[in-house]
This record gives structure tokens, C-alpha cells and sequence, in this order.
């Protein structure tokens, strides 16, 4: 199995601290930029990346990255850029955590088989497929982790103590908690809540806990960090990426700027918070 993920988790709670999981659409705005971004996360202060696969109906997300991934598929990007991007992102960095995530529809048509070889060989560490339930982990969940890749699952609010053995069977690597109900990026977290939500996890499950849906700000991360694993951002850095964008929708000399700016500011306030 691969260790990038869990050695991270490791690492950064031996020093006592939360990890900071940074989204953000493979391809947005264009192939050569997105690139840039990615390349310039780690620096910024981004422990994980995770990276969007583009898809054309993204139901669990919300407007921002819904966006996203129509200005990635504008510009040409396909699962297969996607892990030519991993890996030109890899000839430069051996250690930080890769995970990609998405639905299963692009996988199926790139075929499975061929899909778990690629990423693996692309430097790809974990996958999270947002439609695919545990009742459907033969079709790809198994595989990836027979492969050496991590399945990393999502629990929500509406997981309950009947269900949530079933979602975390065969979960590795960390579990991904919606800290809302809904989309993404649509609503503010009862941070309250959300920590009783972890510690109620954490009873079933040995495995780092990640909160996301909902964080957009340098406070927010700080509260989810005092209770969580990991504090994961999306919509507010890709929103960071749409309004650094010129009035044709193309990329500027600030939009890398603007998403490692507020990367950095995030990581700060994850840093601050000493367990």
C-alpha cells in the first residue's frame, strides 16, 4: 500500500498539528496554469492535494466547482491530462500526498483496469469517487486498493452508527467528513457540531478524520482544526481561480497568486492550532 497519505497524517499530528487538504479542478483554468498552481500548493503550505477530475455533470458539487470543471473541459483537459498533469507534478515532488477525486464515469469509460495502472504509475496515492457506495465496492474500491491506492470514503451528517461500519470497511487512508448537507461550498459548518460528528467517528474508526464542504475562510479552518485530522478546501480556492480570471475567462498574471495567497493564509491559521 502506498504511504504517502498516511505517513503525512502521521507526520504532521506527531508535531500536533492538523493537515490542510487543498482542492482544486485538474485543467482550471487551462492545462498550463492548473499545472502551475499544483506545483506551487506544496510551498504554499498544502499538505494534500486533491485534484478534481473533470466531469461534465459534478452532482455533488456546488456552482464554484461545477464551473471548474466546464472551464477545464473547455480548455481540452480529460482524465488523461489529468494524470499526465500528476505526473509532470511528480518529476518535481516525490512526497506530497495526491488524491484524486470525482465520479466514477470518466474512470468507467477510461476502463478500470487500465485507470488503476495509470494513476499508480502516474504517482497517484488515493481516490475519491463521490457515487460509487460501499454496496459497489467490487466494481472499483477493491481494485484500487489491490492496486496499492487508498479509497478514500465520505461519511456525512446523515451517517449514522448503523451505517457508518458499512462506509468505513473498506475506507483507507483517511475518511472524508461532509460537514454540511448538500453541495459543496453552499453553507457555513455548525463548527459545534462538526466536532462531536469527528469524535463520534473516531469511535469506529482508527483512521484520520478530514472535514470539508463549507470551509472558505482562514477562521473557519482554525475552529475545524482544534477537533479534526484535517481541514479540507475547495470552492474557495477554486473560486480564488474564477476571479482572478480576465474578462474572457483566461488566466492572469495573479491567478496562481490568488490561490497560494489564500493557501498560505489557511495553512497559518491550520498551524496555529496546536493539539
Amino acid at each position: 500500500m502506498t504511504s504517502r497519505i498516511p505517513a503525512t497524517f502521521a507526520k504532521n499530528a506527531a508535531s500536533g498539528r492538523a493537515s490542510l487538504v487543498t482542492f482544486v479542478t485538474a485543467g482550471d483554468p487551462d492545462p498550463v496554469t492548473s499545472l502551475a498552481i499544483v506545483k506551487a500548493l506544496p510551498e504554499a503550505g498544502a499538505d494534500v492535494i486533491e485534484l478534481g477530475m473533470p466531469f461534465s455533470d459534478p452532482m455533488a458539487d456546488g456552482p464554484a466547482i461545477q464551473a471548474a470543471s466546464l472551464r477545464a473541459l473547455g480548455a481540452g483537459m480529460s482524465l488523461k491530462g489529468t494524470l499526465q498533469l500528476v505526473r509532470d507534478f511528480r518529476a518535481g515532488n516525490k512526497d506530497t500526498p495526491i488524491v484524486l477525486m470525482g465520479y466514477y464515469n470518466p474512470i468507467y469509460v477510461y476502463g478500470v483496469e487500465r485507470f488503476l495502472v495509470d494513476a499508480k504509475a502516474a504517482g497517484v496515492d488515493g481516490l475519491i469517487v463521490v457515487d460509487l457506495p460501499p454496496e459497489e465496492d467490487a466494481e472499483l474500491c477493491l481494485p484500487a486498493l489491490k492496486a496499492g491506492l487508498n479509497f478514500i470514503r465520505l461519511a456525512t451528517p446523515t451517517t449514522d452508527d448503523r451505517r457508518l461500519p458499512k462506509v468505513l470497511a473498506n475506507t483507507s487512508g483517511f475518511v472524508y467528513y461532509v460537514s454540511i448537507t448538500g453541495i459543496t461550498g453552499t453553507a457555513t459548518p455548525d463548527f459545534g457540531k462538526v466536532s462531536e460528528a469527528v469524535a463520534r467517528i473516531k469511535r469506529h474508526t482508527d483512521l484520520p478524520v478530514a472535514v470539508g464542504f463549507g470551509v472558505k475562510a482562514p477562521e473557519h479552518a482554525q475552529a475545524i482544526a482544534k477537533g479534526a485530522d484535517g481541514v479540507v478546501v475547495g470552492s474557495a480556492l477554486v473560486e480564488a481561480i474564477r476571479t482572478s480570471l480576465d474578462a474572457q475567462g483566461k488566466a492572469t498574471a495573479g491567478t496562481v497568486s490568488a490561490v497560494t495567497s489564500l493557501v498560505a493564509s489557511l495553512a497559518g491559521a491550520v498551524r496555529g492550532v496546536k493539539k
